[in-house]
């Protein structure tokens, strides 16, 4: 559940930690999954701007300027440990194809 600021909070009465230090390590987890969540969210976000971007039939110029924001929030999740190396690469490899198909059209 989140609270009044959107940062998730765990109930810690349910037996699950026995110590102050685990209880502070469920807190500390529960933080930063809201962070690698929006992380998460950021890089979706990019990724479909891209994608509208080559649908739209936007100017080359427009569509590059997209690749490169997303690949820059991809690399980011992958500094962060948010997705794997491979998959970001696998995403980015995916999405110059698609761009490489768009301008190639037209």
């Amino acid at each position: 559940m989140l609270d009044s600021l959107g940062i998730l909070v765990v109930c810690l009465n349910d037996g699950m930690a026995s110590h102050r230090s685990a209880e502070k390590s469920i807190r500390k987890s529960a933080r930063q999954r809201v962070v690698n969540l929006n992380r998460l969210n950021r890089i979706r976000t990019f990724v479909k701007k891209l994608e509208s971007a080559i649908a739209e039939k936007v100017s080359k110029k427009g569509i590059l300027a997209a690749f490169s924001e997303m690949q820059k929030e991809i690399m980011k999740g992958v500094n962060k440990k948010v997705i794997h190396k491979n998959s970001a690469s696998r995403k980015i490899s995916r999405m110059n194809y698609k761009i490489k198909l768009a301008i190639g059209k037209k």
